[in-house]
């Protein structure tokens, strides 16, 4: 059996790329489109009966998303089942009617100024959101 030569293997050289001149191109001239003014989009505004008013009753604290839930600290007045309000805040805006109220995960009826209640809310709310009670 006849052994193979096994060579160096032979490194050719590499050739450098020649540099080419860039030219730079003028810059296309954009023209300006005029907008009109855009119309924005006209805010919801709530409809609170004539002759009502609103008394701020609380601050929202926390949020639960899974269960629609928002804990509110009542800083003035008292709130029960069946009362209406608002809560507005930086993005929420609404009202409703109080369905349900809880303190401590017991059902109550009426809770008043210093509690820390459970609230179940129909949308998302955030914290220091400001809840009012539509007074008639």
């Amino acid at each position: 059996m006849k052994k193979k030569k096994v060579g160096k293997a032979v490194k050719k050289p590499v050739k450098k790329a020649q540099k080419k001149a860039v030219t730079k191109k003028p810059a296309a001239k954009v023209k300006k489109k005029t907008v009109a003014a855009k119309k924005q989009p006209a805010k919801k505004t709530l409809s609170i009966p004539s002759g009502a008013s609103l008394e701020e009753v609380g601050i929202i604290t926390h949020y639960f998303p899974k269960v629609d839930a928002a804990v509110v600290k009542l800083t003035k007045g008292s709130l029960s089942v069946g009362d209406k309000i608002v809560i507005k805040g930086h993005t929420s805006d609404f009202k409703e009617k109080v369905e349900s109220i809880q303190l401590d995960h017991v059902p109550i009826q009426k809770a008043e100024q210093g509690a820390e209640i459970g609230l179940k809310v129909k949308s998302k709310v955030r914290e220091h959101d400001a809840v009012y009670k539509i007074l008639t």
